[in-house]
């Protein structure tokens, strides 16, 4: 019965870890500050760090006995469990605030001493420089959250976004919005300047981001007169295949193709008439009307009129001085003769 009922011990509290690991991960650290001035004022009136513990899940879980710590030494795996207990602090038993129910929050006043309260843990918090700050299980062994703070301005906060259990999306909370006790709002706690001007201090983003648009804006304008300059090509060379064959006016064709419908409609009624008299005749002036309509529709004149030059002489002045002289200066041959008076003796 005893080996019975050892074995059935042995297997409860085996069962009971998974259990147990389950339950701790739902505990998280939610909101931590490390430069307290005129936020949460504890019973005795003094200003000090403090962190927040959220319970996440939906069930009530107790985390008297757990640990904290700020100590990055005891990540050494190495190290015996009461030695990592020394530099942890544990959360006291005798409280009812640390038996959280789903979604509850309890906040913990550091770099003070455990005689002061029960939420009062001797962990030190240095706001000098980057802070680690980390809870362990009851056993001191197991790690279920931590979180390293930068350093914050007086009054701000490091804060985990919407209660989400992810260690790595935290935001610094402006003294206005920080939250201790009340679940955290992070959304509108930090403007997206603000926020693009932490997550890229040097300015190579914005750097990057603007020789983006630029280039983009040159090469948008290079597509668009390259495909303006395409269309103006294509248009110029529209004109002159025109220019050098011009199309005949649509009106021209309707005006002769009615001209040869009146006649051919003139001879078809002439034709009744005489009852099918020279009817021969008459075919063949409709043939010679479709041959002369079909000529006309697919001749296409080039437009262009050619003169050719003719050298008349008009401006030859030894022609026209040649010219001149045989009119006015008679020939020897055509001389009018003068009669001579006879001499007297």
């Amino acid at each position: 019965m005893k080996k019975t009922g050892f074995l059935s011990g042995l297997l409860l509290a085996l069962a009971s870890q998974p259990m147990l690991a389950q339950m701790d991960a739902s505990i998280k650290l939610n909101e931590v500050m490390t430069t307290n001035e005129t936020s949460l004022i504890d019973e005795y009136g003094a200003h000090n760090a403090w962190v927040e513990i959220a319970n996440i899940s939906h069930s009530t879980y107790n985390i008297r006995g757990m640990y904290l710590t700020t100590d990055r030494s005891v990540l050494d795996k190495t190290m015996s469990v009461p030695e990592r207990m020394k530099r942890m602090s544990q959360i006291p038993n005798g409280d009812e605030r640390t038996n959280l129910s789903g979604r509850q929050l309890v906040v913990f006043q550091l770099n003070s001493q455990p005689a002061q309260g029960s939420l009062h843990l001797s962990v030190t918090a240095d706001a000098t420089k980057p802070l680690w700050i980390a809870i362990y299980n009851g056993n001191a062994t197991q790690l279920i959250d931590s979180v390293t703070v930068p350093v914050l301005e007086a009054n701000q906060s490091y804060a985990r976004i919407a209660n989400n259990g992810t260690p790595q999306d935290w935001e610094v909370k402006h003294a206005d919005r920080v939250t201790p006790g009340i679940q955290n709002v992070t959304s509108v706690s930090e403007s997206k300047i603000e926020k693009f001007k932490r997550e890229d201090p040097h300015g190579f983003g914005m750097a990057f981001m603007a020789m983006g648009i630029v280039f983009f804006c040159l090469a948008l304008l290079w597509i668009t007169f390259t495909l303006f300059g395409m269309v103006m090509r294509h248009l110029d060379t529209a004109k002159k295949v025109a220019h050098h064959q011009p199309i005949k006016p649509i009106t021209k064709t309707v005006e002769m193709t009615a001209e040869l419908g009146h006649k051919t409609g003139v001879i078809l009624q002439e034709g009744l008439k005489t009852k099918g008299i020279d009817r021969e005749v008459y075919m063949a002036v409709i043939g010679l009307a479709l041959r002369q309509y079909e000529d006309d529709i697919h001749d296409v004149e080039s437009g262009i009129i050619t003169i050719k030059p003719k050298d008349t002489d008009w401006d030859d002045e030894y022609s026209q001085m040649t010219h001149l002289h045989d009119a006015f200066i008679p020939s020897k041959h055509n001389a009018p003769t003068i009669p001579t008076t006879p001499e007297l003796h």
